[in-house]
Parts: structure tokens; C-alpha cells; sequence
């Protein structure tokens, strides 16, 4: 198993708002779980896919940019430029 452990960078506050907001998002996904159960009127629940995918757009856009100043900047300063290439296969993926 010779693939090198990578751990992120990124400073308390900025995991406990990722954290936060994902388990907002859980219980978001929880509440349209039940409200497909109690027959709720489908407009109603497409609203709410669209609250929770604007808010996953949010965390993605937060981790993003934590990663950019945190993880990238470190790995080139310790001159990993590979991250570049890394990250721009990533933005490419996002973008679709």
C-alpha cells in the first residue's frame, strides 16, 4: 500500500462550518425523505432538492476554496506542482 496518506489543511472554524452545513443538509435530505413518504405534493419537494443542491453548491464552493489556499498552496510551496493538474481536473469535473 504504497499511495501516501493525504490529510487536508484547513483550520478549525472552517471544518466546523462545513460540518455545520452538511449536517443541515442531512436533515434536509431526511425531510424529503418523509415528505415522499406522506404524499406530499411533488412541486413542494422539488423546491426542496433545489434548497438542498443550492446548499451543497455552497459547501462544494467553501471546500473549494479552503482547498485552493490551504492544500494546494502548501503542496506547491513543498514543490508538489502535480497538485495543479490535480486541481484543474477537478474545477473540469465540477463544471459539468
Amino acid at each position: 500500500m504504497g499511495l501516501e496518506q493525504r490529510k487536508a489543511h484547513h483550520s478549525y472554524e472552517t471544518k466546523e462550518k462545513m460540518v455545520t452545513r452538511m449536517k443541515k443538509i442531512e436533515g434536509q435530505i431526511r425531510g424529503i425523505s418523509k415528505m415522499i413518504e406522506d404524499d406530499i405534493y411533488c412541486d413542494d419537494i422539488l423546491h426542496q432538492f433545489m434548497s438542498v443542491e443550492s446548499a451543497i453548491r455552497g459547501v462544494k464552493s467553501m471546500l473549494l476554496e479552503a482547498h485552493m489556499k490551504s492544500c494546494v498552496v502548501n503542496q506547491i510551496i513543498s514543490g508538489k506542482t502535480e497538485v495543479i493538474d490535480e486541481l484543474l481536473k477537478t474545477i473540469n469535473k465540477m463544471a459539468k
